[in-house]
């Protein structure tokens, strides 16, 4: 009867021992906001793509759809970047989450008085991807103010788990709400959704930075394009990212796979879609497991190879199971990569730096995916799907190998840097 009152206060601890970034109530806080935020977000995301493709029956519109979510990003994530640097993060977060929440409310009342067109949704698509570019350097800034350094890569991985699930759980409660013929109810609960973050936002006592503050000028945004030419390890897994997510695109190309590769039709093109997503929790699930993060440079070189790896032999293969298998684990690779990405980016860079190269992290992450749409669907009219794929998974091994070449320091890397530059004792 005794061991029960004693065995839970030690499981307690060891889940604690294994997410220490948990232990700190700020960051407990975002974390439990943004996963119910996140989760809305996905809904009205595949949501708007849904209602806008029955408003003009167009894939050419779905197009311009993603370009229009992109271009205010990367015209704008300098600006953001240099703004987070300025301004109070969490105030600055505040602005932004409280924005698209009242896009997310008025998409629903557009759509339940049925007045809401093809170009009011491109409006507020673009004003929402304006929001986002201030939003996610403030949000990552934020981040390190929240966990103690060691608990950093932790706390990422906790983060990227949220966004994983999210990707899965919101399509599929959108799907439901849209057979129930209730799209402006996915907006309004969206919209709701974000309640959480900004509640959480309002709690966090965290200091707003641990440095000075940057300014909000020209010289501020070249300041942090300046650092980074100084940070060859930072310069060389930003390039990495952009060189891999340019070569090995195959979202843009799964409804060919789907219907004239493996012949599995809608339902299959589904359990495709998410198969990254599912791949992406389980590597969360070891990387949240890990206390810290050791040999951070090979690990992303290893990350990356096995992400261009993976989509080889996707492109290869005419056997259902084995695609989802493949697919499913460029999603487990990527977000490795992801994960020590950020890592490394954020505890080597000063504070009043963050925001900026965040920004300037955010220019790579995006361009690569959105150039390498462009090329794959290029070389699949060429050439076709599967050897567009097949190339492009190549053409990210070839990438590994020369940033590998061309970087020796990030062959040696294992994280004992500190912000300045010193090495640590442990």
């Amino acid at each position: 009867m005794c061991l029960g009152p004693r065995a839970m206060p030690e499981e307690r601890l060891d889940r604690a021992a294994r997410l220490p970034a948990l232990r700190s109530r700020d960051f407990r806080l975002l974390w439990l906001g943004q996963m119910v935020s996140l989760a809305g977000s996905q809904m009205q995301h595949w949501t708007l793509n849904w209602q806008l493709y029955e408003l003009t029956g167009s894939a050419m519109a779905l197009g311009l759809l993603g370009l229009v979510r992109v271009l205010p990003m990367v015209v704008l994530s300098l600006a953001g970047g240099a703004v987070a640097d300025a301004l109070d993060r969490r105030k600055m977060m505040l602005a932004t989450q409280g924005a698209m929440m009242a896009i997310a409310a008025a998409l629903g009342l557009l759509t339940w008085n049925g007045t809401l067109t093809s170009a009011l949704i491109y409006t507020l698509s673009a004003v929402a991807a304006g929001a986002l570019a201030f939003d996610g350097p403030a949000r990552q800034s934020l981040l390190p103010n929240l966990v103690p350094r060691e608990h950093f890569a932790n706390a990422v991985s906790l983060f990227s788990m949220v966004r994983q699930v999210a990707q899965i759980v919101g399509p599929s409660i959108a799907g439901i709400l849209i057979a129930a013929n209730g799209v402006a109810l996915v907006y309004a609960l969206n919209a709701v959704s974000f309640l959480g973050v900004l509640a959480a936002l309002v709690l966090i006592r965290a200091p707003a930075a641990a440095g000075p503050r940057g300014r909000m000028d020209l010289e501020a945004l070249t300041e942090g394009v300046r650092f980074l030419r100084g940070q060859p390890l930072l310069f060389a897994t930003m390039l990495l990212d952009f060189l891999a997510t340019f070569f090995a695109s195959a979202n843009t190309l799964l409804p060919i796979f789907a219907k004239e590769v493996l012949h599995v039709g809608p339902k299959g093109y589904g359990v495709l879609a998410a198969a990254p997503a599912v791949g992406s929790l389980v590597a969360n699930g070891v990387l949240v497991s890990l206390p810290r993060l050791r040999r951070q440079g090979p690990l992303i070189l290893t990350a990356v190879a096995l992400f261009g790896l993976a989509t080889v032999v996707f492109g290869l293969s005419r056997w259902y199971p084995l695609s989802v298998l493949a697919f499913g684990a460029t999603g487990a690779a990527d977000t490795v990569s992801t994960v020590v990405r950020q890592t490394m980016r954020q505890l080597l860079t000063p504070d009043h730096l963050r925001g900026r190269m965040t920004a300037l992290g955010m220019l790579f992450f995006m361009g690569g995916p959105q150039l390498g749409e462009l090329e794959a669907g290029l070389v699949a009219a060429w050439l076709g799907a599967p050897a567009s794929v097949l190339l492009g998974g190549l053409g990210c091994l070839a990438s590994v190998a020369w940033v590998a070449a061309r970087f020796p320091g990030l062959r040696a890397y294992d994280g004992v840097e500190t912000i300045e530059g010193h090495k640590r004792s442990d």
